[in-house]
């Protein structure tokens, strides 16, 4: 019963059960279910109360489905509450904020409409992905992230510490990498942080794979049976790992009880919180189940659902400049020309489940201002391929082969997520001599080379098992997108690369396939995108650009994004929209932000909304028409270029100044923008303790916000703080709370927002401890966190600056203050941290030890070979050793000693050189 899929145990009345339902925005790979907005737009909207309304249509729609189909399991695996802390993230989508306070509320919210409001039995069961500082698709089953316990404490535990004290979580997943050296499958943060945040059972359910990675990719063990029972021990309770089929897995586990690498008490815990979350789920008092009831006729793609995915849709656009163009005119009397290769598209990701019903922006805007007012041209290149000494055509499929795979929701191919593409019961491509027989196609661009290409009957070209290329696909999809290509440099010429195959396209007898050796191909344009945009732009009144990106491709799961640029041939379109009529708008239509710093500057108006799920066209022409004020805010930062990035696998936000919190330069668009067609006022910000200055718990916020402009509207909120004078390193601003409150013109509102006083605190690496230090804080009533309306003091009692006591505590190597040139590594595979350098050579920096009347010896603890040099500031030497070349692996510490002669309060410098690991340092008399 250790495996994602438990047989039934028919002596005790037990039934099958699956752990893992994928439901980040709806019910994924079942079949048709609502699609609401990506997460990121959900992150968007800045409204826990919407959120959790969504999650609650979520999981109905899924004890619907299982009334249907008992596949349907109701271990959902969402929400995913890593934070958005690198935007070239592939999966950026997938996250809710880059801050931790909004990422958690978000969560929150989304966790309680997926368990429902019954206090014994829970509609579904949430389990949270992916546990812990996973920001990376590169390498991403090999990589470590290098975290302090101050990131570690103040940013990536946080958000899941928030979301599992509410309540309503079931478990988490751990992620693929590992964290400071130590893969997360064997986290003992699972036992020493996430179990003590509550007191019911919590499910841990493996990635899929990942088990198997700890021996096969990351080598962390030499057998199968270590890294199972290793993971089990630290508390993995289910394998997602091979599929369907258990056997390999409870074989592993098996064998390791057989060597004593487990016991039967291990099996059993891993058992009992299995269990747990079934008895949550009613299984074993179905007459007791308030859920049971719910049938696919009443709980799914229902009408309340159908407005509620619009709904979301609306909230979760954010209007980025506006110089007057927008709303554009009411009543429909401008011509519209809608342009630009998302403009006709309801785009789809790898967890959406098959559209019931699409609204594309140019459905939207046809349907606000009629058929007649809004025209059309996508942009795509039109052109023709020819290969080797002929040309490629397209045959015309039988009308028993012309519907497409997925284009109809009732049919079995749509079930499929994947969108199953090549499909062999069409005609391959052949190759023609005669060019006027060449087939045309489009040619879409998606960035840094990579193509699809689009037969006219909109049919993608794609290549199946049999490695034929046929037009065949509904849209780009699947696992392993099978509709990408890219011209490839060869002999003065190009081949054309095949992506999802690595390999080329090529003539055969019976047609054109992939292989080994390419022909040379060339792409002879018959018509620019930028012509067929300037031509519609030119005729209309005001022109709307939609960009963007297809979440199956240039960011995703498995790839993360090369560059926070739009794509080379999206940027041309909007120049040449702009350049033949100035009323331009553009839409980006995305899972992630883009840098576009000269659109902003060039542009009247531009906007930015994830994609926004069935309804995301009609949302986008209520927006566009006035008919809604747009209130979405940006829930992480766009910044103007790539260079003010850090490594994508820099997950130290502190040291590097990462995300709003920390970052030192100017970004496009900052953290929570987002405009409006009202204006506000605040005033009167007061803030106080609860309980008075001597035993507060929590600060008390007040602000009124009164819409000062002539529209009903919606204004979010947002309170930040920062500490005046800190004494370490904190961040310029963070956000303390948040409401989206909807104003009538005129109107006024006193928002209040409590914050736990806890939340002003940070993790004193010094002392080990969570601390609020004493001093005068600034809360800042902000319309964003570079819009501060209104701001107002709070002084806490002062206290003391308390010195690092290194004569009782040591000196753990990771507790540094700042560091240069290291990384975190695994103490042992089962616990505790050391540091080493990465290229070299590396420093630590210990601020204020406290050596007291003196310290006269110094004690290393290290593993591998190098040198360890304490200094104190101006590089004056207190220490030095060489360590000899290691025997025992990097887990064979020792120790070594030397004389030193420190007092008093001094900070300190540890340099590290050659493949030395620190774990600790001790002084004595």
């Amino acid at each position: 019963m250790l495996h994602q899929f438990a047989p039934a145990v028919e002596r005790l009345g037990v039934a099958a059960f699956r752990t893992g339902q994928e439901a980040l925005h709806g019910v994924a790979w079942m079949g048709p279910a609502t699609v609401f907005p990506q997460a990121v737009g959900l992150g968007a909207t800045w409204n826990g109360e919407l959120v959790r309304r969504v999650g609650e249509a979520v999981s109905t729609e899924v004890r619907a489905m299982r009334a249907r189909d008992d596949r349907v399991g109701l271990n959902v695996w969402a929400p995913t509450v890593n934070l958005l802390r690198n935007p070239l993230w592939g999966r950026n989508e997938e996250g809710y904020a880059e801050d931790p306070g909004l990422t958690s509320a978000i969560a929150v919210a989304y966790t309680r409409g997926l368990r429902g409001d019954h206090p014994d039995v829970w509609r579904t069961a949430p389990v949270l992905k992916h546990w812990l500082a996973h920001n990376n698709e590169t390498d991403r089953a090999v990589s470590s992230s290098s975290i302090s316990p101050r990131v570690l404490h103040e940013y990536d535990l946080l958000a899941f510490r928030t979301a599992v004290e509410a309540g309503a979580v079931a478990g988490v997943m751990p992620a693929y990498n590992l964290v400071n050296g130590r893969p997360n499958h064997l986290s003992p943060y699972l036992r020493d942080h996430l179990r003590t945040w509550t007191d019911h059972e919590l499910l841990v359910c493996s990635d899929a794979g990942a088990p198997s990675n700890l021996t096969d990719a990351e080598k962390y063990f030499d057998t199968h049976e270590e890294a199972t029972a290793a993971s089990l021990r630290a508390g993995v309770d289910s394998f997602t790992d091979h599929g369907t089929d258990s056997s390999v897995m409870t074989g592993r586990l098996r064998g390791a009880l057989e060597r004593g690498l487990i016991g039967e008490d291990d099996i059993d815990t891993a058992l009992r919180r299995q269990l747990a979350v079934r008895f949550a789920l009613g299984e074993f008092d179905p007459a007791l189940d308030p859920y049971a009831g719910i049938k696919p006729a009443d709980g799914w793609d229902t009408p309340g659902h159908r407005a509620l995915a619009r709904e979301a849709a609306e909230q979760a656009v954010v209007l980025l400049k506006n110089d007057g163009l927008l709303p554009l005119a009411p009543g429909g009397g401008d011509r519209i020309a809608v342009v630009g290769l998302l403009a006709d598209e309801c785009k789809l990701d790898w967890y959406s489940g098959t559209l019931i019903h699409r609204s594309t922006p140019l459905d939207g805007l046809r349907e606000r201002y009629g058929a007649d007012r809004v025209t059309f041209a996508e942009g795509v290149d039109r052109v023709r391929l020819r290969l080797g000494a002929g040309w490629a055509q397209v045959p015309e499929p039988s009308a028993d082969t012309a519907r497409t795979a997925g284009d109809d929701p009732g049919t079995e191919a749509a079930l499929d997520p994947a969108l199953l593409a090549g499909r062999t019961d069409l005609p391959p491509l052949t190759r023609t001599d005669d060019p006027a027989a060449a087939t045309e196609l489009a040619l879409i661009d998606w960035g840094n080379g990579l193509l699809t290409l689009r037969a006219p009957d909109g049919r993608y070209l794609s290549v199946a098992d049999d490695g034929y290329l046929r037009a065949s696909a509904a849209r780009p999809g699947g696992w392993v997108v099978q509709e990408s290509f890219r011209l490839e440099p060869h002999d003065g010429g190009h081949l054309l690369l095949h992506l999802g195959t690595g390999r080329y396209v090529s003539v055969a007898a019976d047609g054109l396939k992939v292989a080994d050796r390419g022909e040379p191909a060339e792409i002879v344009v018959t018509e620019r995108g930028e012509d067929a945009v300037a031509r519609a732009a030119a005729d209309a009144d005001a022109v709307v650009v939609v960009a963007g990106n297809d979440p199956h491709l240039a960011g995703r799961e498995t790839e993360d994004r090369e560059t926070l640029a739009l794509p080379a041939h999206q940027d041309r379109l909007w120049r040449a929209a702009l350049a033949a009529n100035p009323r331009t708008a553009l839409v980006l239509t995305s899972a992630y932000p883009y840098a576009v710093p000269e659109a902003h500057a060039a542009l009247p108006a531009l906007l930015w909304t994830a994609h926004g799920g069935q309804a995301a066209g009609a949302a986008l022409a209520a927006v566009l028409s006035g008919d809604v004020s747009p209130a979405g805010r940006l829930p992480q930062t766009w910044y103007a270029d790539d260079t003010d990035l850090p490594d994508l696998l820099d997950y130290d936000i502190i040291g590097s100044r990462q995300t709003y919190l920390y970052f030192e330069g100017t970004p496009l668009y900052p953290f929570g923008h987002g405009l409006s067609y009202s204006s506000f006022s605040y005033d009167g910000l007061e803030v106080g303790l609860t309980g008075g200055p001597a035993d507060g718990t929590a600060v008390h916020a007040r602000i009124t916000v009164t819409n000062t402009g002539t529209r009903a509207a919606d204004e979010v909120v947002q309170l930040y703080v920062r500490e005046a004078d800190p004494r370490v390193r904190r961040p310029h601003r963070q956000l303390a709370g948040h409401a989206r409150v909807p104003l009538a013109p005129g109107e006024s509102r006193t928002v209040e927002l409590t914050v736990p006083l806890s939340a002003l605190g940070y993790h004193d690496v010094a002392h080990g401890e969570w601390t609020v230090a004493g001093g005068r804080y600034v809360f800042e009533a902000a319309a964003s966190s570079a819009d501060i309306r209104r701001s107002a003091d709070l002084d806490l009692p002062e206290t003391a600056p308390r010195a690092r006591p290194v004569l009782t505590r040591g000196l753990a190597a990771a507790d540094y203050d700042e560091q240069t040139g290291t990384e975190i590594v695994d103490r042992t595979k089962t616990t505790g941290d050391a540091v080493t350098p990465t290229a070299g050579a590396g420093r630590l920096v210990f601020r204020d030890c406290d050596f007291g009347t003196g310290a006269g010896a110094v004690t290393v603890e290290v593993a591998g070979a190098g040198e360890v040099l304490l200094t104190l500031p101006g590089d004056t030497p207190v220490a030095a050793f060489e360590i000899p070349t290691a025997t025992g692996g990097p887990y064979a510490y020792t120790t070594h000693s030397a004389p030193v002669a420190l007092s008093g309060v001094r900070d300190l410098q540890i340099t590290l050189r050659g493949e030395v690991r620190l774990a600790r340092v001790d002084f004595g008399a």
